[in-house]
């Protein structure tokens, strides 16, 4: 465990944290001295595994069963969380589904089921935040860089992550007094399971190439930001979308 520790004594909820980005945040704040909420919906196994890898970091973590796409289940979070550890400090919003289609072809149910995840299920964790997070706290917003590059396909998805941008903004003013920073963090294209799920090489290949970086981002490189932005360095940037995406155009 690192010498570093500058959220020791901190709390943490990262939603969605049993695998891929999620799962780096919450194993990144942990080796920076948070206790770590694991949220999971379906994956009990994976999240048991990231709570056994940040037990080894030295820290306590603990795995909860909550869609944070129903209230009462946010609700429940919180609950655990501040059972458990006594407060808590950061909330993480990684949660989240995406959808490949027209616009044209967007059936009622997947459009009521990306909206449902994207953005009820960080308005819910975003509401409970405004009185349940602690003084001085930090709240992250997942987006992503689609948003403002007109790609086909991407329309319900990119439509939900602009609604997330939104509310970054307007809580960031509405808690501003509590100094709460609320944040938001774009990634561009990185490799995870999500990312490559129905992807062909050529696909990958060509979204590498818009990338200024010659790169796919890794979990850690946006793990990484995220740090950043729930540390006391970045106390004074509070309503903003960051876009870690290698340089992505």
């Amino acid at each position: 465990m690192s010498d570093y520790q500058p959220l020791e004594n901190k709390t943490a909820i990262v939603t969605g944290s049993s695998r891929g980005i999620g799962a780096e945040v919450a194993k990144m704040l942990a080796a920076a001295g948070a206790n770590i909420i694991v949220n999971y919906v379906g994956n009990q196994t994976a999240a048991e595994q990231v709570v056994l890898d940040i037990q080894t970091l030295g820290r306590k973590a603990h795995a909860v069963k909550a869609d944070v796409a129903q209230s009462a289940q946010a609700k429940k979070l919180f609950d655990v969380a501040i059972n458990e550890f006594g407060s808590i400090d950061i909330l993480v919003n990684n949660a989240g589904a995406i959808l490949y289609t027209t616009i044209q072809n967007t059936t009622d149910e997947d459009f009521d089921h990306i909206l449902s995840v994207n953005v009820k299920g960080t308005f819910n964790t975003l509401r409970e935040a405004t009185t349940r997070l602690a003084d001085g706290g930090r709240i992250i917003n997942f987006s992503s860089s689609v948003v403002n590059k007109m790609m086909p396909t991407y329309g319900p998805y990119a439509a939900t992550k602009g609604a997330v941008e939104q509310l970054t903004c307007v809580l960031a003013k509405e808690i501003g007094h509590r100094h709460i920073t609320v944040n938001t963090v774009s990634p561009g294209p990185t490799r995870t399971e999500l990312f490559l799920y129905g992807k062909t090489d050529q696909m990958i290949e060509s979204l590498t190439s818009r990338i200024a970086l010659g790169r796919l981002g890794e979990p850690e490189d946006i793990a990484k930001v995220v740090l950043f932005l729930v540390s006391d360095q970045a106390a004074w940037i509070t309503g903003q979308t960051i876009l870690a995406n290698g340089g992505y155009y």
